[in-house]
């Protein structure tokens, strides 16, 4: 008999032979009532031999559905109907040939012509289920192959309802056909050695080379509750927000342990620091406790009740009535949330553990009492794998903030990461076996070092005259009131304060000493802002302007924040975009070969970076790397430049820049300091190099007034003849590439303190308007084209 289209070792043919064997048995009874019922059934075997020899179509089984249904009669108690879920099949087959009117019932519930499948049985394992029928009832080999099977059948609710089948198959034959190959021991040992091999399954049990003549009485168990908690701890294993719609299974398997079909899921953290609620930062998770706010305190967001049960009896909350809860109180904002989202009913949780509140479980329904207290129970089931779950995620989410940490403020380069570790692991061993130790600093020999900086010129004039521009608009603004004030009532005292302010402004105007400032900020926070608080309601008009006064003044200062803000935001602006090109451009300089690298915002850039031998963990360093390295620094410098360029006309405050290259011929030492959390160099010889990068965009050219750095310039600063003719290589190079201009200037500089001898290498760079511009400009023909 057919029924699927694909292979299967058994040739399948319906039979009720070991029924009617059972019945004749009966004949003998002593039962006249169990002899009339046998001789009733052994009469249609009698008129229907086929029904003992193997029906072989699907269509001769329906023909002869009236008396097989009459033969599996007693196996179906009309009595048990309505109660049990029970059918008669062929092996791991969906073909039903009776089955029980509660079966038929779920069916037809599931919706036109659904048809049920077993849940878990794909191609190859329904042939290899066949080969373990043969090797059971045939061979009588004890190989536990059983696994439990499942229908997933919706109900009138579109609920996945999930039922076991449990076979029963006292009433089958297995048969040996010529076909059929002789199975031995040996042949077992293979197959239980390959049971996923199914080309291995099929030699030894060719298809349709064996009979299968019989019927399977399967009973079917409503398992959904079990399958729902299983499939919730599954999902709690892989717990991950990020993947998929994770809250949506979330919801579906609720939805199969509660049996409401419209029920959601939400949740909220407990922040026990500030004692607040907070959302779980994925959008796909709601709180529908907070509603529309990110986090709120726990005695507001909460009504008494859920209060209480959540932090002092650590028990579920339920409400089967939130509108009847609102308006009994109406100024619980909990149940005002609840109602504005149309939710009915709810089930409040705590996840808890060791009595420590770790967040709140939301099961919210649009229905009236369909969450309560009764069904609340069911939670009791679930708590403990989504505790172990929280507590999962909250130790994974410290340990992201830690990385974010790590990685913003004390990150340590992947390139010398591996040292890290390698003391880590030295560090831990040692305390698991109880030697005295600490972590020892970690030390990087025989690198070569390269610094750079783009730094902003007259950063600090810059700065100091926004803060004058600043002083001198809100003492303005102060003198306004005060003028006012003087028309309304003339006292003496604002004659003085008037005067003051005037000082102060020409004070300001003419040149911004260390403590004007703070004398300023002392007089305006002492005496000003007392007077206006008094004056305020004294008349309309003055109001009005200590008004316009107070809102053009910075909220977190309090003080006018106009041009300085503007000075802030354009060196945020440069320092961002210096940043990002420098850290996209290292990313491609670490592939070349891997070296240290870190980077500082200042009133500009500044990068370090470190190469040699005992940062590679390779002996792979060769010279070359450092050479490429330095041609690198040097072509990103250009580049740099140019972003900034054509970045500068879209600046609140059009600042210039300039840069320097620093070169250091021999090889240093670099050490951890484990208290600052940052490399530094090793030694006092070495020392020398730090000294020099302090000092040296502030040095002058030998004899003169002029810095050495220069906007539109790009600056190399060395020591050593060696270095200029390298130097002057890579710069010829760039000249050739329209990095930089034909002409070089080789300058002295200054001596500095405990420093001397240093020389600079200095060349206009070549500029672009934008990015599409194909033309090199200097930097006075490039201000030139933009400001036409």
């Amino acid at each position: 008999m057919k029924v699927l289209e694909h292979e299967f070792p058994l040739d399948i043919r319906i039979s009720f032979s070991l029924f009617f064997d059972q019945y004749r048995e009966f004949l003998e009874s002593d039962n006249k009532l169990l002899r009339d019922r046998a001789e009733s059934i052994l009469k249609i075997a009698k008129e229907y031999p086929e029904l003992e020899e193997g029906i072989t179509t699907e269509e001769r089984v329906q023909e002869l559905l009236p008396q097989i249904e009459l033969v599996l009669e007693d196996s179906f108690a009309q009595i048990l109907q309505k109660n049990e879920i029970k059918i008669a099949t062929i092996p791991f087959n969906n073909t039903v040939v009776k089955s029980t009117q509660r079966y038929k019932n779920i069916v037809k519930a599931a919706g036109y012509n659904f048809e049920p499948q077993i849940k878990n049985l794909d191609e190859d394992h329904y042939f290899i289920m066949g080969c373990s029928i043969i090797l059971s009832q045939y061979y009588g080999y004890k190989i536990d192959f059983r696994r439990p099977f499942f229908y997933d059948i919706p109900d009138a609710s579109g609920i996945m309802r999930h039922y076991r089948i449990l076979y029963n198959g006292d009433f089958i034959e297995v048969i040996k056909t010529d076909n059929a190959r002789d199975i031995t021991d040996d042949d077992v040992a293979i197959l239980i050695d390959n049971f996923d091999n199914v080309d291995i399954w099929k030699e030894k049990f060719p298809p349709n080379s064996w009979i299968f003549k019989g019927i399977v009485i399967a009973n079917l168990f409503d398992v959904t509750t079990d399958v729902s908690l299983s499939d919730f701890k599954t999902s709690l294993l892989k717990y991950d927000k990020t993947q998929g719609d994770f809250i949506g299974s979330f919801q579906n398997i609720f939805r199969g342990i509660f049996n409401l079909p419209e029920i959601k899921v939400g949740f909220s953290n407990y922040n026990e620091e500030e004692g607040v609620l907070e959302r779980v930062p994925f959008k796909t998770i709601d709180s529908y406790v907070l509603y529309d706010k990110f986090s709120d305190c726990c005695e507001t967001a909460l009504c008494k009740g859920t209060y209480q049960y959540l932090f002092e009896k650590s028990e579920p909350f339920a409400i089967s009535n939130i509108q009847k809860m609102h308006d009994t109180y109406p100024d619980e904002l909990m149940y005002s949330n609840l109602a504005k989202q149309n939710i009915k009913s709810a089930i409040i949780a705590p996840i808890e553990n060791n009595g420590k509140l770790l967040g709140v479980l939301e099961i919210v329904s649009p229905n009236i009492k369909e969450l309560n207290s009764i069904n609340a129970n069911k939670l009791l089931d679930i708590m403990p794998y989504l505790v172990d779950s929280v507590l999962r995620s909250k130790a994974k989410a410290e340990d992201e903030l830690e990385l974010v940490i790590q990685q913003e403020c004390t990150s340590i380069h992947p390139s010398v990461y591996w040292k890290f570790r390698q003391e880590a692991k030295r560090f831990i061993l040692a305390k698991v076996e109880e030697n005295p130790t600490s972590f020892r600093e970690v030390v990087f020999e025989d690198v070569y070092p390269l610094f750079g900086q783009i730094d902003i010129k007259g950063s600090s004039e810059a700065r100091n005259g926004s803060v004058q521009k600043d002083l001198i608009l809100q003492l303005k603004a102060i003198a306004k009131v005060i003028n006012k004030v003087m028309e309304i009532d003339s006292l003496p005292i604002y004659d003085q304060i008037k005067f003051r302010i005037e000082n102060y402004i020409n004070s300001v105007s003419t040149q911004l000493q260390v403590d004007t400032e703070q004398r300023i900020l002392n007089f305006i926070k002492n005496e000003i802002k007392p007077l206006f608080k008094h004056l305020k309601g004294t008349n309309v008009e003055l109001e009005g302007l200590i008004n316009q006064y107070n809102n053009s003044l910075d909220k977190n200062t309090n003080m006018l924040y106009k041009h300085r803000k503007a000075y802030d935001e354009s060196v945020m602006l440069i320092n961002k975009k210096m940043a990002a090109l420098l850290d996209k451009k290292q990313k491609e300089a670490q592939k070349m070969y891997p070296h240290y690298f870190e980077r500082f915002k200042t009133d500009g850039v500044e990068h370090n970076m470190y190469i040699g031998e005992s940062i590679t963990k390779q002996n792979s360093f060769n010279k070359i790397y450092l050479y490429n390295l330095r041609l690198w620094q040097l072509q990103v410098m250009c580049e740099m430049e140019n972003e900034y360029y054509q970045l500068k006309q879209d600046l609140p405050v059009p600042l210039d820049v300039a840069s320097m290259v620093l070169v250091f011929n021999a090889s240093l030492s670099v050490r951890f300091r484990m208290d600052e959390k940052r490399f530094d160099v090793d030694g006092t010889y070495n020392a020398r190099y730090e000294v020099v990068k302090k000092r040296v965009d502030k040095a002058k050219i030998k004899g003169t007034n002029q810095r050495i750095t220069e906007k539109g310039k790009l600056v190399v600063v060395y020591s050593q003849r060696t270095d200029e003719k390298e130097y002057i290589k890579y710069i010829n190079f760039l000249q050739s590439k329209n990095y930089l201009e034909d002409e070089v200037e080789v300058v002295e500089l200054d001596d500095l303190q405990g420093v001397t001898g240093l020389k600079a290498l200095r060349v206009n760079i070549l500029y672009n308007k934008n990015k599409e511009d194909k033309e090199y400009y200097t930097y006075e023909d490039l201000m030139k084209e933009i400001s036409k």
